[in-house]
């Protein structure tokens, strides 16, 4: 209630000012307008958590969709997703062999690390309207087949979430050396797992040799990519 009282005072404020400086008169309508953009802002704060939280979002393609080429569908992809928060950092991308279904061409992967407001589920929503955007239609096509875009949560903050629909951590992180490896690249000592291993720890399980990464996840070096990595310490988040 506050809240709305807030934002009611503050567009009619801001509709004063305007009647002051054009000289219109001011119509009972403006206040209808006034109370329906106090009910948006309080629909939208109840689909945010008011503070930052810490989304690490995998990313993923293999066939050209409307931006164009893979690369450059991940590329577009993260503007998109600036929309939904702060894009902090960004791994490299990477060349992927597929999993599940291997007559297809290979992945470009990615990690991208996201401050935003939205809780998880509202998160999850907006991520698939984004796949929909870039032409992917999970109800359509062969399971873990060819695909435009592909946007999964990882990780949120120190959250477990288990939903039917969304589960986080991601249930398949920790065997999945074309998640890790990018993951690590960016946020090595964050926490990924529900018995606290960080990241690092995970990928050195799945790989205890680091010669013995696979040829399957590659590195590649794209001119419209341009990776970041997170500017914050890593033990700290941990504590």
């Amino acid at each position: 209630m506050h809240d709305r009282q807030r934002t009611l005072r503050t567009l009619a404020a801001k509709f004063s000012r305007f009647h002051r400086s054009s000289r219109i008169s001011t119509k009972p309508e403006i206040w209808d307008l006034i109370a329906r953009e106090s009910d948006r802002v309080t629909l939208l704060r109840r689909d945010s958590l008011e503070c930052m939280r810490t989304a690490y979002i995998g990313m993923g393609g293999n066939v050209p969709g409307v931006a164009g080429t893979p690369e450059e569908t991940l590329t577009a992809a993260v503007v998109r997703l600036e929309r939904l928060g702060r894009v902090i950092c960004r791994s490299s991308l990477y060349s992927t062999e597929p999993v599940g279904f291997a007559e297809q061409p290979r992945f470009i992967n990615a990690v991208v690390a996201l401050e935003t407001e939205l809780h998880p589920r509202t998160l999850l929503a907006e991520l698939m309207a984004i796949e929909k955007e870039f032409g992917r239609d999970r109800t359509a096509g062969i399971a873990n087949g060819p695909r435009t875009l592909d946007l999964d949560i990882l990780l949120y903050d120190d959250w477990t979430v288990s939903e039917p629909g969304l589960e986080i951590p991601h249930p398949r992180l920790e065997e999945r050396a074309f998640v890790l490896i990018p993951l690590r690249q960016i946020a090595p000592g964050v926490v990924a797992s529900k018995e606290g291993r960080t990241v690092s720890q995970l990928l050195h399980a799945l790989f205890p040799h680091e010669e013995n990464h696979p040829d399957e996840v590659v590195r590649l070096h794209w001119p419209g990519w341009r990776a970041c990595a997170c500017h914050y310490n890593a033990a700290a988040r941990e504590s």
